[in-house]
Parts: structure tokens; sequence; C-alpha cells
């Protein structure tokens, strides 16, 4: 160990090694270690919540709320933003302190709050407005009043935050579940506070990397803005060109042509090279085979994205959701695990007395207080906005926790959150219970993956509190402060890029998550059967991939590399062809160069691919303002009832 004084700087020569492997004995002699080893010395001296660490996450996380908000809408994507958030809090903190402006750099433990505060804001707050919310638009031409959109969210993120808090005792303390992010996480802060300039070249090249992705979205479509005579000058223009020379319309017309979007590049090289070549070949079968055959045969009238995914959606939408479900019955040890552990949970390890562990855990009457605000609050919302009858908010909120204990429990051991899976059980179960009803459909079942997202993305931060020794009660804090800002700054946003229905489904924001659970709200709602037979068929089709795909890596578990990703290979089919190609290339370049350049793999490669997605998504958003800006506000505060 450190001396105290350097620990209570958090700028330590040489901080300690993380305790990623745990502790062995009983629960109690578990915490007892971990306190003595790690928090002691650490969180019980260190600055940790402080106004400072609260106000810069809720400002990196309302800014980078933008790039998931873009990229979401374009692919369907997200990303998590506390690395990211982490990098730019030290860089503009030591920077600060260089500068003599601030007294003191922050520690580590109030970076590990800031952390909190900006996924609470930028990532979990959200997440559900580019699936459920858009599908709710898409279905009933409409949008919800602003102030229905802000105290939807705002409830959902209460109940999901305060839903995690008896999972963390027993998931992260006592089965010292990996929660893997959560060790990058910390990874990533101990490595900016230890001696060297590793956090500044980190922080270095995300800002370079964000500044040429900024200039090169506007070079490539913000010339017009400016002058409409520089239109001539845009690398948008000359692609369009290339395209029209290479591929012709008719192609064009299915997508299939070169897109400037450098940003799912570096989407690609952070995802990985399976998931990546699999959207490629699910981009290369929708819309170079599929679609041309059922042109070629009169079934599809037209071109354009708008009209080709309205044929290609439901076979991917197949895939997805079987291979999701397929997947979490798969896993259904680990749910009997969550549900075993369920009274341990709940009883806030009081068998384990009062130890000095439990005085800063976050107290179990938070929990109740939180899912009784979030449930009042959820039950009058859906009841007066979509005539949801209160006990079916009681049963949503119910199985909201059940699977969010799995959810949970699945990140923890998996680093993926299956929100999809669980949204799609819900839509399922509510078919059943509100036949008919798509609005009830979509609202339940956004309750469910809003909740598992909101309590997995908790867990995760706490896991990196827990190894920095942190506080976890002041972490908590940290991550619920963020959704404040959270709530407000992604709302205002979204309806801002997203006015009306009309945006949806275009080129400009393809909106696939929302094409999802829309089609299976349609599709649980008139039967499979009105579809048509084309449609029907690529459903069955589509879903008996997804079985298959998700079942053959348990088969031949050391060729999984070789099997195609049938989350990759379904999600293709719900967006541009271009999109698929750029996931590729961005999925080879990031193995490229682990292979060849590790070392500069591991420290640059994330912070480019963070910094250029961010440039980019903000450049982009700031354009749709610009060019839409005063129509965009008139729309966005004509309609706060």
């Amino acid at each position: 160990m450190t001396s105290g004084s350097a620990e209570a700087t958090g700028t330590s020569h040489g901080l300690p090694p993380l305790p990623i492997h745990g502790f062995q004995g009983t629960p109690a002699e578990i915490e007892r270690q971990w306190y003595e080893q790690v928090y002691r010395g650490r969180g019980d001296r260190m600055r940790q919540l402080s106004w400072r660490a609260v106000l810069m996450g809720s400002v990196l996380g309302g800014v980078l709320s933008l790039t998931n908000l873009y990229i979401g809408l374009k692919a369907g994507w997200g990303f998590g933003v506390a690395i990211t958030a982490c990098i730019l809090s030290y860089a503009i903190w030591t920077a600060l302190h260089r500068a003599r402006i601030v007294g003191t750099p922050m520690t580590i433990l109030e970076n590990n709050c800031m952390q909190s505060t900006a996924s609470s804001a930028g990532y979990s707050t959200g997440g559900t407005l580019i699936s459920a919310f858009a599908a709710y638009m898409l279905i009933n031409q409409t949008t919800m009043s602003l102030p229905t959109m802000l105290a939807w969210v705002f409830f959902l993120s209460v109940l999901g935050v305060t839903m995690a808090i008896p999972m963390k005792r027993q998931m992260i303390n006592v089965e010292q579940l990996r929660f893997p992010s959560g060790i990058a996480a910390a990874e990533t802060l101990r490595a900016l506070h230890s001696v060297g300039d590793k956090g500044m070249r980190s922080a270095r090249a995300l800002a370079v990397a964000g500044l040429v992705a900024l200039v090169g979205k506007f070079w490539a479509d913000g010339l017009i803005v400016v002058n409409a005579r520089l239109a001539p000058f845009m690398i948008g223009t000359w692609v369009t060109a290339f395209n029209e020379r290479v591929f012709g319309q008719a192609w064009m017309g299915r997508t299939v042509m070169l897109s400037w979007e450098p940003m799912f590049i570096a989407a690609g090289a952070i995802t990985g090279l399976r998931v990546c070549w699999s959207m490629f070949l699910g981009s290369i079968t929708a819309w170079m085979i599929f679609v041309p055959m059922l042109q070629h045969r009169g079934v599809i009238e037209g071109s354009g994205y708008g009209t080709l995914v309205q044929w290609t959606l439901w076979g991917g939408v197949a895939c997805m959701v079987t291979s999701s479900l397929l997947s979490f019955v798969m896993q259904w040890r680990t749910a009997l695990r969550a549900f075993a552990d369920l009274g341990a949970m709940l009883g806030g390890g009081r068998g384990r007395g009062g130890d000095a562990v439990a005085a800063i855990e976050t107290p179990s009457s938070w929990f109740f207080w939180g899912q009784a605000v979030g449930f009042v609050g959820l039950a009058w919302l859906g009841h007066l906005s979509f005539g949801m009858p209160y006990w079916q908010t009681a049963v949503a909120v119910l199985l909201s926790f059940a699977l969010a204990l799995v959810a949970c429990r699945v990140t923890g051991e998996t680093d993926t959150t299956p929100v999809g899976a669980m949204g799609k059980i819900t839509q399922l179960t509510f078919g059943v219970l509100s036949p008919g009803n798509m609005n009830v459909n979509l609202m339940s079942a956004n309750v469910t993956a809003a909740a598992a997202g909101s309590s997995a993305d908790l867990l995760t931060d706490l896991k990196s509190g827990y190894l920095l020794g942190a506080n976890p009660r002041k972490q908590f804090i940290a991550q619920f402060a963020g959704i404040f800002v959270g709530t407000l700054i992604t709302v205002l946003s979204f309806r801002l890029l997203v006015p009306d229905a009309s945006v949806l489904g275009t080129d400009q924001f393809p909106a696939p998550a929302a094409q999802t659970w829309r089609a299976v709200a349609l599709a649980l709602s008139h039967g499979i059967q009105s579809l048509g037979p084309v449609k029907t068929w690529s459903i069955i089709v589509g879903g008996l991939v997804g079985i298959v795909l998700s079942a053959l890596p348990s088969i031949f578990p050391k060729r999984q590399h070789l099997i195609p990703s049938a989350a990759g290979v379904g999600l293709a089919w719900t967006f541009h062809w271009y999109y698929g190609l750029l996931f590729f290339l961005g999925g080879v370049l990031g193995w490229w160069v682990e292979k060849r350049y590790p070392r500069w793999s591991e420290e640059f490669t994330f912070p480019v691919a963070s910094g250029w997605i961010a440039g980019e998504s903000l450049m982009g958003v700031t354009l749709v303002i610009a060019e839409n800006g005063p129509e965009l506000v008139r729309r966005l505060f004509g309609r706060l009832t």
C-alpha cells in the first residue's frame, strides 16, 4: 500500500494493484478483507462525492448522450460513455490544474464518481428513446407531449437505478462477479492516475481524433449550410458522384453504395471482428440477394431504404428475437442463481450484522422508496397517456425486477446486457395480457428494457468503485444525480432531432432499433398471418437462422469465431448496406492493429475510436439543428401539452 498522503491525493506514484481476482472465505470474511485491504486508507479518506465531480459528470454525460442518440438513430447501436468521460475529465482537470485555474486535480475516486454520473446522464437514462419511444412514433404517427416524455424517462430511470440496490452486495461483494466493463473502467482510471504521461497521451489521442472527425463531418455535409455555392466542394458531393458512376441508380436505390461516415469504421474497431463481419454478411444477403430477387419477381415496387426496409426487417428482427431468447434460455443456470439469491439480496446482508461495510452500503430503504416512486409515477402516466390499467403497470414493474435480476447477473458474467431479450419477453407477455394494444405492448416493454439497462449500468459502475475502494453509497448518489441532467438533455435532444415520425425510417435516421420494436408490436397485435406470405416466410426463416446461429457456438466452442453472430446478421437487415460495410472495415482495421501493434492498440484504439465517434456525432447533431433550427425549436416548444 502507498502512504496515506499519497492515497488522499489520488495521484500516487504507483497505485496499488486492483483486486480483480477477489477474496476468499465466507461472505463476512470477504467483505472484511475488502474493507481492510481496499477501502481503508482510500475510501474513508480520499475525496469522492464532490460538486465538481457531479457537475463535470453531468456536463460530459449530457454532451456524450448526443453521440449515443445520433449513432443509435443511425444504426441502432449504443456505446457506454464512462471510459470516454474518464479520459476527458482527467485531461480537463489536469490542464486546469497545470494552468493554476483550480487548486487540486480530481482524485481517482472523484473521477470514479464523475464517470458514474456521466454514465447515468449519457447512456442509461435515455437508452429506450431510440427504440420504444421512436417505435411509438412510427406506429401512431405522432409523438408524446414533452412533459409526458420527461416524466416517463425520469420515473423509468428512478425505477431502474434503485432496482439495482439489493443486487449490489450479493453480486459484487459476495459472489464477486466480474462485470468486465467495470474492470476496464477501473483499469483506465488507475492508468490515468499512475506515474507517467499515459493518461495525457490517451486524452490527446481522443481529442485529436474528435477534432479531425468534427472537421471531416463538416466538410462532408456542412459546407452547404454556410453557403449553397460550396456544395460542389463537399466530400458528400464527391461520394455521390462516385456512387452514380460506379454503382448506378439501381444499386444505389438498394443502399448498395459508399457513404462518408467514418464513425462507423471507428465503431467497428470497438465492436470486434466477429460481429462486424457478420453484419457485412447480413448486408450482402439482405440488400444484394434478397431485395433484388423480390424486385425481379415484382413483389417489391419502388426503391429506397424507406420502402425496402419494410420487407427486409421481418427476417432480421426474427433472427435477433429468436437468438436473444434462445441465448437467454441457454443461461437458465444463471437465472436460477439470480432467483436463488433473491432472499439474501432483499435482506440487505442482515445476516452479517451491523458491520462496517453495512454502514457504507446503500440502505435497503432507498430501494423501497425508489421502487414506490417509480411505480406510482409510471402507473399514473401509463393510465393517463396510454390507457394502461394500474394492474398492468404493476405486472410490468414486477416482471421488470425479475428480468433485471437475470440481466444484471448475465452482465456480470458475460459483459453483455440482454436488454433486447428482456424487452421481447415483456412484449410477448403483454401480447397475451393485452392483445391488440400496441401502445401498451411497447411501453410495458419499455419499462423492462429501461430497468434492466439502468440496473446493469449501475452495477458495472459500482464494480469499478469496488475495485478502487470507493464508498458505494456516495457512488450511488453520484449515479442518481445523473438522472436529472440526463433526462432533460436526452429528451430535449431527441425531440430536436426527431420532431415527428417523418424523420424516422429515412436515410438520415433509419432507426433500426425502432423498426425492430415496431415490427414485434405489429406482429403480436395483428398476427403474423396478416403480413402476407413473403413477410411470414421471412419471419420463419429468420427465426430458424437465429436459433441455429445461437446454438452453434455451444456445439463448436473452438470454432466460435467462425460462426456468424445472429445479432450482427439480423441487425444488418434493418439498416443500410453501407453501414454493414463500414462496420466490417472497422472490425478488420481494429483486428489488424491489435495483431500487428498490440501495445499501441491497447493504449490508443479505444480513445481514438471514441473520440472519432464523439466528434462526428456532435457535428452531425449540430448540422441538423443548424439546418432546421428555427423550425425544430418551434415544433419542440409548440407541443408542450
